[in-house]
């Protein structure tokens, strides 16, 4: 049995945008023993994936506030044993970056990489055993199952398979809801906070009610303001993605600018309106195997109407009805 490392650490839409490629390498190796070292706070999203085998979770930008603390240490040592405890047959590192490329060094194994061309970080590729060719215009998604695919041996093939199962995810809900993710660390990403309100009052109007899931103080605040304005919408409590991602798999529809949980619903297959403001969709947009409708603002906000008629439309049902 041969045993694969993944590094792919952060951030939730490079998590999410990896797990096709896994899918790829457990078709390609059924009997191999799959380990992916990522980000503490996205660890559950890697654990829904059935190909993975074990999930090191690595503390690093918790470690960053509070270097000077001698448990801080403790728990750095104890995430480098995780890493050391096993010879890996292969290690992919499908981030490209230098903090990557340094747990690359740090595993025991043969070390796969972006070569200097490819890498988001050119001097990440000295680090690796192999170095491999990945046009940097492509999408993340190709990429990361390109990169695997030659470490592997193999020829990705067919549509990305995110190795996820909305039905068990997300259960069974009498509720008809939709999710609005306003929230994204980015600013140059953010729409119009009364621009949500207005979609808001048009899912209400439409039928369903509205979820405003948020990750700190400042965007709790916002989802607060938003729920608000408008009847049938509520604040859920903070959860961890594996609970977000429960809620997110029960929604009629998911409406959102570009950021992590976006790409949950996309790899869920949930209907979804993303906007995009500054990013690149053709790099970094949503995909998946349910309705998608991205509204490309190519630098500047677009406007609500565009967001209503497009989540009008995914619902099947006219404004004003």
């Amino acid at each position: 049995m041969s045993e694969i490392l993944f590094i792919k650490t952060s951030s939730l839409g490079d998590v999410i945008h990896h797990m096709p490629a896994v899918t790829d390498a457990r078709r390609n190796r059924p009997s191999a023993r799959m380990s992916w070292i990522v980000e503490e706070a996205y660890a559950p999203v890697a654990r829904l994936h059935p190909a993975v085998d074990e999930v090191i979770p690595l503390g690093l930008r918790r470690w960053r506030k509070v270097l000077g603390q001698p448990a801080t240490w403790s728990e750095i040592r104890d995430c480098v044993r995780a890493l050391r405890a096993r010879r890996y047959d292969e290690i992919i590192d499908s981030q490209g970056l230098l903090r990557s490329a340094m747990l690359t060094c740090l595993a025991r194994g043969h070390r796969h990489g972006y070569d200097f061309s490819s890498a988001r970080e050119a001097p990440a590729a000295m680090a690796y055993h192999d170095r491999h060719r990945v046009d940097r215009k492509l999408h993340a998604i190709a990429r990361n199952r390109l990169l695997t695919g030659q470490a592997l041996g193999y020829e990705p093939k067919g549509a990305a398979d995110y190795g996820l199962d909305r039905a068990s995810i997300g259960g069974v809900t009498p509720e008809r809801y939709g999710v609005i993710l306003h929230a994204t660390a980015g600013a140059e990403k953010r729409w119009l906070e009364e621009r949500w309100i207005q979609i808001g009052r048009v899912l209400s109007q439409l039928g369903l009610n509205v979820v405003l899931p948020w990750g700190n103080i400042a965007e709790r605040q916002i989802s607060d303001r938003i729920a608000a304005s408008f009847a049938g919408a509520r604040v859920p409590d903070w959860a961890p993605l594996d609970q977000m991602a429960r809620l997110i798999a029960g929604a009629s529809i998911v409406i959102g600018v570009d950021t992590g949980l976006l790409h949950l619903a996309a790899a869920l297959g949930v209907p979804l309106v993303a906007i995009f403001i500054s990013s690149k969709p053709a790099l970094t947009g949503p995909i998946g195997s349910g309705s998608i409708t991205i509204i490309d603002g190519q630098g500047s906000a677009p406007a609500a109407e565009l967001v209503e008629a497009a989540a009008s439309a995914m619902l099947g049902q006219k404004l004003g009805a």
